[in-house]
């Protein structure tokens, strides 16, 4: 009988799999199942480029619809998976479908959190996730009227850059005391409130908001915590995500904070794989269980599971990276210094061009590079190499950071 693997989840990891499962000679079946209606495609740009109209949709997807064909990668779209049956390894779609697996890969990603308030089904409340999503909100940018933008993550942010250059008055309202509070180090965070204040987004920090008020089936306002009420015409959600687990919690899978695997990216069943955003994953490199919401990592756990489901034996310990773009500064980030006990600053927040060098027990964990691409490589061959970069000769202004690794 000819060997299937099936792939629940058509997004960046997903792809990815599929398409490295060939690359990996797999020479059996291969599902990939996708809950939208569009081939497997970026998301980043949905609030960047895309979302300014900068990039035309055929150059988001990832593969040109032949790719699908020509490697024999059978493309279910619209198609939702409801039942993990792994004692008879089968899985059941909502058609009423039932294919019987070999290895099942899911990739079931990580959709916004939804905010657990009054008003948020009316229209023109969003959520930024989809191709359709962003088409859907590109639309709001030439409307008149303030866009409330809650959450200060990269998404919220993201889209009130390309808000406020579209012209829109746009507030930003984040329940934390800083923006990015979640993924970068307070000194960055000063940064880009200071940026965002500059380009004249009303930024409310330590606020939240307890309701959205509609006039005839549509958003007429937002009530804050502190009562004051902020009259708009779209309010965009960007509170985070969460991984998408009820499909393998159903299945009895090991969950927590995603979909627990191994080194190998296997999870608690040997026939079962996870990749992408919902994944934990343990990382010898932080010594500590890690869930990943990049591009970056939806792509190498993809080339891992791949490779191991076509016999070969990897581990996944890859070096996070990350990267963002806001107005006319580009964020490139390589590492986690969320535990991080020492930073060094090189360069000028003022320029907006300098980076921000994190250690931990004198050992660097991340570097955060705004408009600066030399520190960013060299960060990432630092990481790559298991480089020594002393922590004095990174705060020295007269060394050259390449020498460092040279």
């Amino acid at each position: 009988m000819t060997n299937r693997t099936i792939i629940v989840g058509a997004g960046q990891a997903g792809a990815q799999t599929a398409q490295s499962l060939r690359q990996c000679r797999y020479d059996g079946e291969i599902v990939l199942i996708g809950d939208e209606d569009a081939a497997p495609y970026q998301r980043p740009p949905l609030s960047k480029a895309y979302l300014k109209g900068e990039l035309d949709k055929e150059r988001l997807y990832l593969r040109p619809a032949a790719f699908y064909e020509t490697n024999t990668i059978s493309l279910k779209l619209s198609t939702r998976v409801t039942t993990i049956d792994r004692t008879e390894k089968t899985i059941e779609t909502d058609a009423g479908e039932t294919l019987a697996y070999d290895n099942l890969v899911l990739a079931t990603g990580a959709p916004p959190r939804r905010l657990p308030i009054t008003g948020v089904d009316l229209g023109g409340v969003y959520y930024l996730r989809t191709l359709r999503d962003s088409e859907t909100l590109r639309a709001i940018l030439s409307v008149a009227g303030r866009i409330v933008v809650v959450g200060a993550g990269y998404i919220g942010l993201e889209v009130a850059a390309v808000a406020r250059a579209a012209g829109r008055e746009v507030s930003v309202i984040e329940i934390a005391d800083r923006v990015l509070a979640r993924v970068a180090c307070p000194e960055m965070s000063e940064f880009y409130q200071n940026l965002h204040v500059e380009h004249g987004v009303d930024l409310r920090l330590g606020e939240g908001v307890s309701a959205i008020n509609g006039a005839g089936g549509a958003v007429a306002s937002v009530r804050l915590n502190g009562d004051e009420t902020l009259d708009c015409a779209a309010v965009l959600i960007g509170v985070g995500a969460a991984p998408n687990i009820a499909l393998a919690q159903a299945a009895g899978l090991a969950v927590d904070n995603g979909i627990v695997v191994d080194d190998r990216l296997q999870t608690s069943d040997p026939s079962i794989w996870a990749v992408g955003d919902c994944t934990n994953y343990p990382s010898s490199v932080y010594g500590r269980r890690l869930r990943l919401e990049s591009v970056p990592n939806a792509i190498e756990q993809g080339k891992i599971a791949a490779a191991n489901i076509a016999g070969e034996n990897k581990a996944y310990d890859a070096i996070p990276w990350f990267w963002s773009d806001q107005y006319d500064v580009k964020l490139q980030t390589v590492g986690l210094g969320d535990l991080a006990d020492d930073r060094v600053l090189r360069g000028d927040p003022a320029a907006k061009s300098f980076s921000i060098w994190s250690f931990t027990s004198g050992k660097l964990c991340a570097v955060d590079a705004v408009n600066d691409p030399v520190a960013f490589a060299v960060g990432k061959k630092a990481f790559a190499t298991n480089a020594d970069m002393a922590r004095d000769r990174v705060a020295d202004a007269s060394v050259d950071l390449r020498a460092l690794i040279s």
